[in-house]
């Protein structure tokens, strides 16, 4: 029975083609909007946390304060605040596994007749283990390099690539603010991090030798920031209590002092940018459903003509024996259809655009099964919703008033 009912639906569907596909064309408008914009706002997480993910896993980052010049402030990080003793005493609080001095140094960087303007930073081989990013090809420098304050330097690809293209950069020398850097390394490529920034684009020479040769003199014997590796997940936040507790202390601050440095907990801002890019996700989702409700009102309106257009068919099924329930369930099944093939072309326009968009922005938007689920349950939902009302309109009909139409 029901399949006889399903193979009449589609043939009232097909006798009215144009009708048919304005009236799913709400429906396809709105699943194809839900779908774009639910793959959008789940690459942009994706996105968020592997660029944060790839600083390394259970980071903290210790940021010396801001620097001042008369009446002028820097930006954090520009003040001579954080020493390298105070990275030594972060590594001995408890659950941190490492801690890794860093200083930054724009540069102009030179390999014979090829010039590239990047970022030298300056630390210890921890900074690798921190940062959990390996060699590609070469080494790393020592501890012993980085006390002596060795001229060797580690590239990243973008570096490596610009300038020194298609040849092989081990153990050619480049020059960074007049200072000649023997390369002894270079590392995996890990690609742009969250708002576009290259993180191969950088060289990494021992803290030694930047705080002595590239930083200057104003900032010789400080650092800009710490890295700090920290055991586990749950130890965060009092692992950053302590650091907090033991800078303010070393860098004797009184109670009414401001920190002269910042701490930030990379898994706090991850799940931060999480949940915000989730919200604003389902927001604009939800706006697209709009289009689903309008697409619902247009099933209904649509089934409410063929009602009135097939009030003799009704009556003459009635009258041979056709049950109230029976013709109730032929147009709920109508409009069933109808949201179910909206929804279907809808998913295939949503996931096409996904694609596109997906190339333009530059990041993974792929469609989930779970979106698609969703889509399918709120199209079937909808058409009972709004066929409800056609359908027993014409189940309510008299045989006999509905003959003599």
């Amino acid at each position: 029975m029901i399949v006889t009912m399903l193979a009449e639906a589609w043939s009232a569907l097909i006798a009215n083609r144009l009708r048919s596909v304005l009236t799913m064309l709400g429906m396809i408008i709105g699943v194809a909007a839900v779908i774009l914009m639910l793959a959008i706002g789940g690459g942009v997480q994706k996105q968020v946390s592997e660029s944060i993910a790839g600083l390394g896993s259970n980071l903290l980052i210790v940021t010396a304060g801001s620097g001042r010049s008369g009446p002028l402030s820097g930006g954090a990080g520009s003040g001579a605040t954080l020493r390298i003793d105070d990275a030594d005493r972060i590594a001995e609080i408890d659950n941190v596994v490492a801690a890794a001095p860093s200083t930054n140094v724009p540069a102009q960087v030179v390999a014979g007749p090829i010039n590239w303007a990047t970022q030298v930073t300056g630390s210890v081989p921890a900074y690798f283990l921190v940062n959990e990013w390996t060699v590609g090809d070469g080494r790393t420098f020592t501890e012993r390099e980085e006390r002596a304050g060795a001229r060797v330097a580690v590239l990243g690809q973008t570096v490596a690539d610009k300038l020194f293209g298609a040849s092989d950069p081990l153990g050619q020398t480049i020059r960074a603010k007049g200072v000649s850097l023997r390369v002894i390394g270079i590392m995996e490529k890990r690609g742009q991090g969250f708002g576009g920034q290259d993180r191969d684009d950088v060289i990494i020479v021992p803290l030694t030798t930047a705080l002595r040769l590239l930083q200057g003199n104003a900032f010789r014997r400080s650092i800009r920031s710490i890295s700090v590796s920290v055991a586990s997940a749950d130890a965060l936040d009092q692992v950053e209590r302590d650091i907090t507790y033991l800078l303010r202390r070393t860098h004797r601050l009184k109670a009414s002092d401001d920190d002269d440095f910042s701490v930030a907990n990379l898994t706090a801002i991850t799940d931060t940018l999480s949940t915000t890019t989730a919200a604003i996700s389902l927001l604009l989702a939800a706006i697209g459903s709009i289009s689903l409700v309008v697409g619902g009102i247009g099933i209904m309106n649509i089934m409410l003509v063929s009602v009135t257009e097939r009030t003799r068919e009704i009556g003459i099924r009635m009258a041979i024996g056709a049950s109230r329930a029976a013709v109730r369930l032929q147009f709920l099944l109508e409009a069933l259809m109808l949201s179910l093939l909206g929804c279907g072309i809808g998913v295939a326009v949503g996931t096409g655009l996904a694609m596109v968009a997906g190339k333009f922005i530059g990041f993974d938007t792929a469609v989930t099964l779970f979106a698609i689920s969703i889509a399918f349950a709120v199209s079937a939902s909808i058409g009972i919703f709004f066929g409800w009302w056609p359908a027993t309109r014409a189940a309510k009909l008299s045989p006999i008033e509905a003959l003599r139409s």
